[in-house]
């Protein structure tokens, strides 16, 4: 069969690769208790442990007894975009028109309809190495190129003003950012990321910001939305980290007016709505006891962040950027191997500890980093550098 050339453009999600041999080896004796082994201890995959909190499980139930499972509008419910528009003016001063709000089947699809809307081919966007993969291949998917850029420790690992500017090409359409990142969990200075935006904007490009991670930000210092920069800058977002919906596939865009109408027709044809059940549970993350018990998981997330990094730095695994949000360390495994995918192979055979090789999130630092996920409780953070350190130790 005859295969679509834009798939040469797509590298594999090494993440699920990983995944799939860390449940291979999971499925082993080695790893049975019963038998004397120790069960895989699963830090790879970006997924809170958290599920959704007992008022999103009722509102849901509720939905479907009551039958609310047909189309909603391509847009998503009114009501919910309403309660976020309340949300933006209640976490961060904002005033975003519900007309701006679009509700999505996840980011990925809310990236994706923004670079079908936004790219074509001969174009190029910028984006910082390390970045979370799959937006590169967003980009790639409309026949446009993604070009990732170098980004230091010094740099936060972002990209900056003065490399955008830099950088910029009369083929560059704009910059794809994430504020805090996957996989670093560090955020852009709001300053510079005003510099970065008032860049694009000079050249008449556009400024997409992923901030799926923006409510587990633990520095009031970087927690703001780039939202507040204008309105034509186009903001990411999901109800899967923060809000502990991961597999509902909820997400939303914040978009200029003008892209409002295009967007709208792309999501009719391309899957018509989101999950009508999904949007109506939605509401629910939003009542007092709801984000009370939102808040109370980002203070588990700031402990288990608090813990990690340290006990990294402790064996000679370096996380030379304190993450400031989400929950990932970026740690340069080179005091320690030439190669982080053959180091996480080895620690996920010897000590049953499932890491996330840098080879995902773009060639710059590949080999030197691995990202940690502390997505998980401090108990099997603890015992994960408990075997580490055994290992490593030796």
């Amino acid at each position: 069969m005859k295969l679509a050339g834009r798939l040469d453009h797509i590298e594999p999600f090494y993440v699920m690769e990983c995944a799939k041999a860390a449940a291979e080896v999971a499925r082993s004796p080695a790893c049975d208790p019963s038998l004397g082994g120790s069960p895989m201890i699963f830090l790879n995959i970006g997924e809170p442990d958290f599920t959704a909190p007992p008022r999103v499980q009722a509102a849901a139930e509720a939905a479907i007894r009551a039958g609310r499972s047909q189309y909603t509008e391509a847009a998503g419910l009114p009501a919910l975009r309403e309660r976020l528009s309340r949300w933006y003016a209640e976490q961060h001063g904002l005033a975003i028109d519900p007309g701006r709000i679009l509700i999505t089947a996840g980011a990925s699809a809310a990236l994706q309809l923004a670079c079908l809307a936004l790219f074509e081919p001969g174009d190029e966007v910028l984006m910082p190495d390390p970045s979370y993969p799959c937006n590169r291949h967003f980009v790639a998917a409309t026949g446009a190129r993604a070009r990732a850029l170098p980004a230091s420790a010094a740099a936060r690992f972002q990209l900056d003003a003065d490399g955008v500017a830099a950088h910029w090409t009369p083929a560059t359409r704009g910059v794809v950012l994430a504020s805090p990142s996957n996989p670093t969990g560090t955020s852009i200075a709001p300053d510079e990321l005003a510099r970065i935006v008032a860049t694009v904007r000079e050249r008449g490009g556009v400024s997409i910001v992923d901030e799926i991670y923006l409510g587990l930000s633990y520095d009031a210092a970087y927690g703001r939305s780039a939202l507040a920069l204008g309105d034509d800058v186009i903001s990411v977002n999901s109800f899967s980290k923060y809000f502990s919906m991961t597999g509902w596939r909820l997400g939303w865009l914040v978009v200029p007016p003008a892209l409002v109408a295009p967007l709208d027709k792309l999501a009719q044809n391309l899957y018509i709505c989101a999950s009508s059940i999904a949007q109506y549970a939605a509401l629910a993350c939003f009542e007092p006891e709801s984000i009370a018990e939102y808040e109370r998981r980002r203070e588990a997330f700031r402990a288990r962040r608090d813990f990690i990094v340290p006990a990294l730095d402790a064996l000679g695994l370096t996380v030379p950027v304190m993450p400031d949000g989400a929950f990932y360390a970026w740690a340069d495994c080179s005091a320690h191997s030439p190669s982080s995918w053959d180091f996480c192979d080895d620690l996920m055979r010897r000590a049953h500890v499932a890491l996330t090789p840098g080879r995902d999130f773009g060639p710059a630092a590949a080999e030197r980093y691995l990202r940690l996920s502390f997505a998980t409780s401090l108990p099997l953070l603890q015992e994960a550098v408990a075997r580490l350190r055994r290992v490593l130790k030796g």
